[in-house]
């Protein structure tokens, strides 16, 4: 089974595009990003106990347990396994060694957006549990999900490491500033953004996926950000 068994509908996109930022404008994003609202803290002490609660309510609920179905990602001897409900995603990083759930990550709709958007994004949250980080679990998981062709966007807010991993991946991958405007159409921004632009919560980034288009979901912000 391969990777694309999981893909969304994403259709009228142009061929696969690797990112096309130099080191330069590498460095000049990380300047103009450094407002971005990086206050979230995923470091929780009872992330364990949490994942071997889910685990048990996936061994005792066949439904649930017969909707996962196995990822092609081989890493460090964990199993992943991917469940869809109502439109998100949810992938489960498992040690069969220790027979337990070691990292989570969920692909969720984003009610910000119109229908249209919908289609073309997901917001990504991972947990992980202690022992099991940087083990790249979660960059894993989202070039997973980048080249079957979807993309990503952030929520309203982002941990420290989220945004650091955002930024390895965008050495690969077409990163972009954008908006939400108020009928919940996504904006394209100019580079540089406003000073100070990245302090609403309407503004995010975006990983373009392989084989998609920013055209397909986004228009241009207007000249004065409105």
């Amino acid at each position: 089974m391969t990777a694309s068994t999981f893909c969304l509908q994403l259709p009228g996109h142009a061929t696969a595009t690797k990112a096309q930022s130099s080191p330069g404008l590498r460095d000049r994003w990380a300047q103009w990003l450094t407002e971005l609202r990086i206050d979230v803290d995923l470091s929780g002490r009872d992330i364990q106990r949490e994942f071997d609660a889910l685990y048990d309510r996936i061994r005792t609920n066949h439904r649930t347990r017969d909707a996962m179905r196995p990822l092609p990602l081989h890493l460090r001897g964990l199993v992943f396994r991917l469940r869809e409900a109502d439109g998100e995603y949810f992938v489960y990083a498992i040690d069969p060694l220790r027979n337990r759930i070691v990292a989570y990550t969920v692909f969720n709709r984003l009610v910000e957006v119109d229908r249209r958007t919908d289609r073309h994004l997901r917001a990504p949250h991972t947990k992980v549990a202690h022992g099991y980080r940087r083990m790249g679990i979660a960059t894993a998981i989202y070039r997973w999900w980048l080249d079957s062709g979807r993309c990503l966007m952030t929520g309203a807010r982002q941990s420290a490491g989220a945004h650091g991993l955002w930024m390895a991946l965008a050495r690969d991958y077409e990163l972009a500033a954008v908006r939400i405007d108020a009928n919940k159409r996504v904006q394209r921004l100019q580079l540089p953004p406003q000073p100070g632009f990245f302090d609403a919560l309407d503004t995010r980034l975006v990983l373009v996926g392989r084989d998609c288009r920013l055209a397909d979901f986004t228009q241009p912000a207007a000249c004065n950000g409105q």
